[in-house]
């Protein structure tokens, strides 16, 4: 079993930088790809980036050059560092682990998910 505990959600400004981070507990989750997903209302659940267990990340294109996931295996915990925000990147933001780091960051390899933490972006 593994547990997922996101925090740092909020409202930022457009243009603005925001930190999430996911607390992580179980015994087996640095086998597993790690990751962030996005759902806004009347949209489905995207992948937004994913870290594998050696630590090579993967981004949507959408994302690509100003958001990282780094990770701390000390402290247990993912995050993922957001700049140059849009509105229309207002969003639930949910932390996962699972097997989806390869061919795209698809729901369909999620074993775990975390209860979502809000961001919007909203001037």
């Amino acid at each position: 079993e593994v547990q997922l505990v996101e925090s740092g959600g909020g409202l930022v400004q457009p243009g603005g930088s925001l930190r999430l981070s996911c607390a992580a507990s179980g015994y087996r989750y640095r086998s597993y790809c790690m990751g962030w997903f996005r759902q806004a209302p009347g949209k489905e659940r995207e992948g937004v980036a994913a870290i594998d267990p050696d630590g090579r990340p993967s981004y949507a294109d959408s994302v690509k050059g100003r958001f990282t996931i780094p990770k701390d295996n000390d402290k247990n915990t993912l995050y993922l560092e957001m700049n140059s925000l849009k509105p229309e990147e207002s969003a639930m933001y949910y932390c996962a682990a699972g097997r989806f780091c390869l061919g795209g960051i698809s729901t369909t390899g999620v074993a775990y998910w975390g209860q979502g933490t809000q961001v919007t972006v909203s001037s």
